[in-house]
This record gives structure tokens, C-alpha cells and sequence, in this order.
């Protein structure tokens, strides 16, 4: 389990190099992010999920809030108790994280527009 598609990546190459799947299976690998590149390794099986941030909703909130401000009132958010910094509930938009392996990819990455099959399968 890794917080960035990168580094599953990296632990993934590791254990290549090392021959380490060869006659065993691999570890699960997971991921964050849903890079293309570790996308394309969730569909053929060599990482085993990752988690989808679709950051065309994240910029829209980002510019909801940042108008917000630069007109004076107060940005909207979802969330006034989960991040106590120990000084004060800092209030937040939280968008909701999906999970994403072989057998949701089509659906929540293809059919919601975020890359094409061919990107995926290419």
C-alpha cells in the first residue's frame, strides 16, 4: 500500500527486477492518484487498485471558494468537525475518493470521461 502511484510503481519495477514473481504471485499493490501509467498496470493485474481523486471537481470547488473569497463571503464546505488542528476545526470541502481496479476502471475512469480505452489499453 502506497499513498502515490509512483511509488507503487517503484516498488512494482523492485520486485520485477528482483525476479520476484516469477513463479509466486505478487504482493498487492496498491495505489493513489489514478496515473495513467499505474492505471494501465491495474488492468492487467499487476497493481491491484488505486484511489481516484477526479481533480476536475477538485479545480471546481477550488475556484467556488476562491470567488467566494475574493467577493467577500464565505466559501461553502461540507465538513466542520474531521480536521482539528489542535487550535481549531478548520472547516473543509470534502469530495469523496473512489476506489478504482480492474473491474471499475471502464465505468468510473473511461465512461466518466477522465481518460479514453485506448490511453488505458495503449
Amino acid at each position: 500500500m502506497s499513498p502515490y502511484d509512483g511509488i507503487s510503481r517503484g516498488v512494482l519495477a523492485a520486485l520485477t527486477a528482483a525476479a520476484y514473481g516469477t513463479g509466486q504471485a505478487l504482493p498487492v499493490i496498491t495505489g493513489q492518484d489514478a496515473e495513467l501509467d499505474s492505471v494501465k498496470l491495474v488492468v492487467k493485474g499487476q497493481q491491484s487498485q488505486t484511489v481516484y481523486k477526479d481533480t476536475r471537481e477538485l479545480a471546481k470547488v477550488a475556484v467556488q471558494m476562491t470567488s467566494a473569497l475574493i467577493d467577500g463571503s464565505t466559501p461553502e464546505v461540507n465538513d466542520t468537525t474531521q480536521y482539528d488542528n489542535g487550535i481549531k476545526v478548520v472547516p473543509a470541502f470534502l469530495l469523496q475518493p473512489i476506489s478504482v481496479d480492474k473491474s471499475n476502471y471502464q465505468r468510473i475512469l473511461v465512461d466518466g470521461g477522465y481518460c479514453t480505452a485506448a490511453q488505458v489499453t495503449g
